[in-house]
């Protein structure tokens, strides 16, 4: 028995004729026949009838059917996974995020360098809203990028890097520090400290000033949500921060925005669509790495 016959019988069973059968799979109809005709000798069974116009399988051919679709399946899924295995040796996976995130993306690339040393890894950083659009693309396949809270972006999947409260930050002296809680509007005519543009943080905080109809100004710029809170202290402005920045620095007091503002981080990939077998085993590193570090 060959897979060439359970191939032309399948195709005669869903065209209903040689001729079609033929032309789907590029072959010389009696080629078809002579090869069909094999198979019944071999299994004993005539599993075509041949007396209509319209060619139709025996009882016997029906039978056999689902057992020659299940045999090309399974034939189909070892190229599949052969083809996968070959990605994985040699395939390329795209990796974009914000600007500040801590996530351990070093050890994370090094680890999986480590396993599949002729994968290429490219990574760069974007704003969060482009980061979203290129994972959805497929130009990216994977990205850490700012969502809003409860926010799935359409076609995605994620995995949750952080999500806690955005709070501003200042130093003893500062009139603010007086306050429990602010609104945007306090803030307008602020130096304020933040983020670069396109940071999960700055994203949520620049997102909530459009909409509340406040231009911030952003004196100084950090890459890190520690070195925003240092000037801070010093004095040099309101620092845009996560709410446990602050805590237990004695020289800083927080407060808090009303209505809340949450900054929240995650890890997205494509829900549907071709995900490479690279990128789909650094996905799962990537989730496996925000669980045990307890950021997810």
């Amino acid at each position: 028995m060959e897979l060439r016959q359970l191939e032309y019988l399948v195709a005669v069973a869903e065209e209903a004729n040689f001729t079609r059968a033929a032309e789907r799979i590029h072959v010389a109809q009696p080629a078809v026949s002579a090869q069909i005709q094999r198979l019944e000798r071999e299994l004993g069974q005539i599993l075509v009838d041949r007396s209509r116009r319209a060619v139709r399988l025996t009882a016997a051919g029906e039978a056999v059917l689902p057992y020659a679709r299940a045999a090309l399946g399974a034939v189909r899924d070892m190229h599949v996974a052969a083809d996968e295995l070959t990605q994985l040796v040699r395939g390329t996976v795209t990796i974009g995020t914000v600007t500040s995130h801590n996530v351990d993306m070093p050890q994370l690339l090094a680890d999986f360098h480590a396993e599949h040393p002729n994968v290429e890894i490219t990574l760069g950083t974007e704003s969060s809203d482009n980061l979203i659009e290129n994972v959805r693309t497929g130009e990216l396949d994977v990205a850490i990028a700012s969502v809003g809270p409860d926010e799935v972006p359409d076609g995605l999947d994620i995995e949750v890097v952080t999500d806690e409260a955005i709070e501003a930050a200042m130093c003893r002296a500062d009139p603010l520090a007086k306050r429990k809680t602010i609104r945007l509007a306090d803030l307008r005519d602020r130096t304020l400290i933040a983020l670069p543009a396109g940071a999960g943080i700055r994203h949520q905080f620049d997102r909530a000033c459009a909409r509340a109809g406040v231009t911030p100004r952003i004196a100084f710029e950090a890459s890190t949500p520690l070195a925003l809170a240092d000037l801070a202290e010093r004095g040099l402005g309101v620092a845009i921060v996560p709410a446990s920045v602050p805590r237990g620095r004695a020289d800083l007091h927080a407060v808090s925005f009303v209505p809340e503002l949450r900054g929240r981080l995650v890890l997205a990939w494509r829900s549907a669509g071709p995900i490479s077998p690279a990128a789909r085993v650094l996905i799962d590193r990537a989730r496996r790495l925000l669980r045990v570090s307890g950021h997810a």
